[in-house]
């Protein structure tokens, strides 16, 4: 089990999780400070650039950092992530591989959902949380509420489309205990433009 505790605890830790492709490994740490600095702690790497592994040791040397891996496909690259530090894990979808081995690792676990189905193959495996994806693609937060009402335990962090204006509307839903997004470090900003809109949106209400 992850040092920083269970799923839930690490969801509740900050209103968003800044969703982070990183092409350039030379900037990461700066960009997790920045992050860290205006209040949003956990942050996702996702493994979509080559660059992923090494930015996730990079930002782990930040002190107050809880870094994870997203994009998680499957067993190798779980693997992967836990080996370069991650603390936990986030998946654009659940098979039941991937779900068993990362229950059988312990490592905090926010698989991808997008239907019923999805939500009722996770419980099976033990999970109750779930990363509702790609929000907007999927119908938005109408769908959401829809999907939610059958599975009272579930809790959801939707991520996919999701800005700073409509943040607030999905954490208003009881079930959503943060959003994902990547509006909060884009492409090409200063660390101090990161700093700024991670304090604003760590001051969204839960």
């Amino acid at each position: 089990m992850s040092a920083r505790g269970d799923i839930e605890s690490i969801m509740l830790s900050a209103p968003v999780i800044p969703v982070l492709v990183v092409d350039d490994v030379g900037h990461a740490r700066e960009v997790a400070e920045a992050l860290v600095e205006g209040g949003l702690k956990v942050l996702e790497v996702t493994m979509r650039t080559p660059q992923a592994l090494d930015a996730i040791r990079r930002m782990n040397l930040v002190p107050g950092a809880v870094v994870g891996a997203g994009t998680v496909l499957n067993e190798r690259q779980l693997d992967e992530a836990l080996a370069a530090g991650s603390e936990f894990i986030v998946s654009p979808g659940l098979t039941e591989p991937l779900g068993r081995a990362a229950r059988k690792s312990g490592v905090p676990f926010l698989p991808g959902i997008a239907n019923s189905g999805d939500i009722m193959r996770g419980m099976d495996l033990g999970l109750n949380h779930f990363k509702f994806f790609p929000a907007m693609a999927a119908g938005g937060i109408p769908a959401l509420k829809a999907l939610a009402a059958p599975f009272h335990k579930a809790k959801f962090c939707p991520t996919g489309g999701i800005s700073p204006e409509t943040a607030r509307d999905w954490l208003a839903l009881d079930p959503v205990l943060c959003v994902g997004g990547s509006w909060v470090a884009p492409k090409g900003a200063s660390p101090e433009e990161v700093a700024r809109l991670a304090r604003e949106a760590s001051e969204f209400s839960v």
